[in-house]
């Protein structure tokens, strides 16, 4: 809403406005380009003119919207997936991804998982083998392995210090 409004008041007209994306009608000057981005940048908000910014960002939703917002097991592979969703090679995307963000894909997704996986744990409305099956994880075993990798305890103990912090709190 906030780049629709600072498109409007600027007196541009836009196709898409999408996270990450707007596609505008017409050619903007270099002067609506500088007002855009100020005004983005007041709101918190950054625009990106790279290319190359804008492909890892795509890249990041495209993450962020499999971990977080699908329950749907994907058909096809992710490396699959993301070349025919975002029309690049994925060796290219790969590449490209590691060196603008020092981490690889696969790191960036797990660490995603490992975030989904907390947040499941603290709601406490799923157990650990639904948790693995939501999260696509082959068994409990593979989740908690990934899972102690990555935070340096097991599942079972970081809810078990959750539930510590809830009681200590509510003791006060």
């Amino acid at each position: 809403m906030v780049v629709q409004d600072e498109l409007t008041k600027l007196g541009l007209h836009y196709m898409i406005v999408e996270l990450g994306e707007v596609e505008i009608r017409e050619n903007i000057s270099a002067s609506q380009h500088d007002q855009f981005k100020t005004a983005l940048l007041k709101s918190g908000l950054e625009l990106m003119d790279d290319k190359k910014s804008v492909l890892i960002q795509q890249i990041k939703n495209v993450i962020v919207e499999l971990v977080h917002y699908s329950e749907e097991p994907l058909a096809i592979n992710f490396s699959e997936f993301l070349s025919q969703r975002l029309n690049h090679d994925y060796t290219y995307l790969a590449n490209l991804f590691s060196e603008v963000q020092g981490t690889t894909i696969e790191k960036f997704i797990i660490a995603h998982k490992i975030e989904r996986v907390k947040e499941l744990l603290v709601y406490n409305e799923l157990n650990l083998t639904e948790i693995a099956y939501l999260m696509h994880y082959s068994s409990v075993a593979h989740l908690s392995t990934q899972f102690k990798k990555v935070t340096g305890l097991t599942p079972s103990h970081f809810k078990q210090l959750k539930e510590k912090r809830r009681s200590m709190l509510e003791d006060m």
